[in-house]
């Protein structure tokens, strides 16, 4: 089966069983679900200014040289791609930046890490709710250029590299780790070695959000074997995206598809 068969068959999949607010039983879990809806309402008018951002690399047309170290873009792979498509093809929506911007936002945030820079947009929104600072990981030289633009006055840091050598390097000196977003090469070995790395350095304040889970059969095999990890207490599938909490009042460890 094809990437792209797998990904209608898994959207088909999901949408069948998604709950919506509605359907969620216990407080907990229907707070937390209800806090994001309202995140996502309140801050509406908020961050216009990177969707600007998002609209200015849209409507460029400049080629750049892209270095994949992993799985790449499944609509444009080649070496040397416009930044429009690498906007409109490998960025996240609105929507997700917020999502993401919201569980950020339960941590501390006080070190908050990006394993996939890209464009730099879902960095930006994480940046704006950052009690401390963002720490992004990127491969691609150019894109990463792209991405610090206009960027020196935001909590950012940008590490260039292969994550297999830059990410034990920064943990070394970064022993604890608020709020993860990975959403890097998009392949089972690449992914679950990343949360592997991490995972001794969150605590149970910390969440974890991966991008992409149903992107193909190795990335949803990768989200199935991190969700059982004996230390994730609430994995949350939202179909683009997968959230994993290691705090819960919960007697037992709970997984719900969620529409958004």
């Amino acid at each position: 089966m094809t990437d792209r068969l797998f990904s209608f068959w898994a959207f088909f999949n999901y949408w069948l069983i998604r709950e919506d607010r509605y359907s969620l039983q216990g407080p907990f879990l229907s707070n937390l679900y209800s806090e994001l809806l309202k995140f996502r309402k309140e801050r509406k008018s908020s961050d216009l200014e990177i969707e600007d951002w998002r609209q200015s690399l849209l409507s460029n047309q400049k080629t750049i040289p892209v270095v994949d170290l992993g799985a790449g873009s499944r609509k444009v792979n080649e070496p040397v791609r416009k930044i429009s498509q690498i906007t409109r093809h490998s960025t996240s929506g609105r929507k997700f930046c917020q999502l993401y911007q919201h569980f950020a936002s339960l941590t501390p945030a006080q070190t908050i890490v990006e394993l996939g820079t890209c464009m730099g947009i879902s960095t930006r929104y994480l940046a704006s709710i950052c009690e401390g600072k963002v720490f992004t990981f990127e491969g691609s030289p150019e894109i990463q250029k792209i991405a610090k633009q206009n960027s020196k006055d935001l909590p950012i840091e940008f590490i260039l590299g292969d994550l297999a050598e830059t990410l034990p390097e920064f943990i070394a000196t970064n022993p604890t780790i608020d709020f993860v977003l990975i959403d890097a090469n998009h392949t089972y070995q690449g992914t679950k070695s990343s949360f592997d790395s991490l995972i001794d350095h969150l605590s149970t304040t910390s969440i974890v959000a991966i991008a992409d889970i149903h992107w193909s059969a190795e990335m949803e095999r990768a989200w199935e074997e991190i969700k059982s990890h004996p230390k994730v207490k609430v994995s949350l599938d939202f179909y683009e995206a997968g959230v994993l909490l290691f705090d819960s009042p919960l007697e037992k460890k709970e997984h719900r598809v969620l529409a958004i």
